[in-house]
């Protein structure tokens, strides 16, 4: 399938007029690129579920050509010397080339995942990028036994952190949007992310002044600079090969010694309890904030039982907050629509309760969509003797001020993500706004004891 695209230049053409595109991406086109790099990736999923031979000599022969890229050797049988002194020579040279198993290195692909896509990944780097490989080999290979970065783990370890970090073989989320638009710039974009990655691996290794013993804390360095790299989104691997290269060993250490700080700080009493005493205010920011949404209004689609939503009707709050209006549009408004152009009314006071997704009356009637999609953007305002006001959210974000809008009308607690992002960010905010003046002040757990009382007075005057 990866050739196909590659072939059929879908890649690129998804890169021209959708990633690199003038218009921003919208969640639904997000999600469409977050699967499609999911699936492309889960092709992976054959390879590093498959174990090697020790026997097959197609695949040892792979391994072969890794030993003559890097000591530009012959590696033929029948080549002169004997039988013990090729073998020596092949367990020399597959010893500095990093393999755990310096006689019959096959055995260590026999381990899966990441299986065969470890040893795939190392012939790319060693053909597409020998100058690199060759270097790194022969580096390792001259330095005290003890300080040498072996490739051959590496790449195994390496291999399988990334296949956990792209989530390799796991069916894409219903939800996620979460596509990086580095893999659609190149048709071979895992084996490109392997390369970036196992020249870090082994710079990093060298920052660290790393032993064989220090082996898992170098490769959790390593995800950790990967992660961070990955969370900034670069739009291309050269970027992210930039962003690789501000994110060294010393840097990682900084940015662990900062969180470190700001967790022990924010987690101590006083501040525990002034998050306490803030949380409120927040709490009855973000509240302002969905009631205003409210009053501003939006437009949602009408949909039949016969699944058509060319229709259109309008919602939006009273400013006094007592009154909701709406009522039919004939299509799409292009700014707010005026209250009195609304003719339907519902009172404040008559809500009973709001209900969402399969649980709404629209979803259960026959031949309504009760797609996932549909379903997490319903909700329904229930009033008088089981009469329903029905609701389907153009987006989420709509979704998430509308129900913490009603619900907050009701007195109720508003309880969807968007709140709690909301919460998450302002009151970090808050809290460093008012932390400013104590910053590089230790802040004790309890407050001063209060000292004891002067053996005299004669320090008080009377100034009348």
């Amino acid at each position: 399938m990866a050739h196909i695209l590659a072939q059929k230049q879908l890649r690129s053409i998804i890169l021209s007029n959708v990633i690199r595109s003038p218009t921003p991406i919208n969640d639904e086109m997000a999600h469409q690129l977050y699967v499609l790099q999911v699936l492309t990736f889960n092709l992976l999923e054959d390879r590093m579920m498959t174990k090697m031979d020790p026997q097959d000599q197609a695949q040892r022969d792979i391994i072969f050509e890794l030993r003559r890229i890097a000591f530009d050797v012959e590696c033929e049988p029948n080549s002169s010397g004997s039988i013990e002194k090729r073998k020596s020579m092949y367990t020399r040279d597959y010893k500095k080339l990093g393999f755990i198993n310096h006689v019959n290195p096959a055995v260590d692909f026999t381990q899966i995942p990441p299986g065969m896509l470890a040893l795939d990944n190392m012939l790319y780097f060693a053909r597409h990028h020998q100058d690199a490989y060759i270097r790194i080999v022969l580096e390792n290979s001259s330095r005290e036994d003890k300080h040498e970065c072996p490739f051959g783990r590496s790449s195994i370890e390496l291999t399988k952190m990334l296949c956990e970090i792209l989530k390799v073989g796991e069916l894409p989320s219903e939800n996620c949007l979460d596509f990086h638009p580095m893999f659609f710039t190149h048709d071979r974009s895992f084996e490109e992310f392997f390369c970036i990655s196992i020249q870090l691996l082994n710079k990093t290794w060298k920052e660290m002044r790393a032993t064989s013993e220090d082996f898992n804390k170098v490769m959790q360095v390593v995800r950790e600079q990967i992660m961070r790299a990955l969370t900034l989104k670069p739009n291309s691997l050269d970027q992210f090969k930039s962003r690789l290269q501000n994110l060294s060993y010393t840097e990682i250490l900084k940015i662990r010694q900062s969180e470190r700080m700001n967790q022990e700080d924010f987690q101590s009493r006083p501040i525990l309890e002034l998050r306490e005493k803030i949380q409120p205010e927040i709490m009855e920011l973000i509240k302002q904030q969905r009631l205003n949404r409210l009053c501003e209004g939006t437009c949602f689609r009408k949909i039949s039982s016969r699944r058509r939503q060319d229709k259109f009707w309008y919602c939006r709050l009273s400013p006094n907050h007592k009154v909701l209006h709406y009522g039919d549009l004939e299509e799409s408004p292009q700014g707010e629509v005026p209250h009195d152009s609304l003719q339907d009314k519902l009172p404040v006071a008559d809500i009973k309760a709001v209900i969402t997704g399969k649980d709404c009356p629209h979803m259960k009637e026959k031949g309504a969509l009760k797609q996932n999609k549909v379903l997490e953007l319903a909700f329904s305002v229930l009033y008088e003797s089981d009469e329903y006001l029905n609701f389907v959210a153009p987006d989420k974000h709509e979704y998430c001020v509308w129900t913490d809008g009603l619900n907050a009308l009701l007195g109720k607690e508003m309880t969807s993500d968007y709140t709690k992002s909301d919460m998450d960010t302002l009151l970090s905010m808050e809290m460093k706004l008012r932390l400013l003046d104590l910053e590089n002040i230790q802040i004790p757990e309890a407050p001063p004891p209060i000292p004891k009382e002067p053996s005299n007075y004669d320090f008080v005057y009377d100034c009348n």
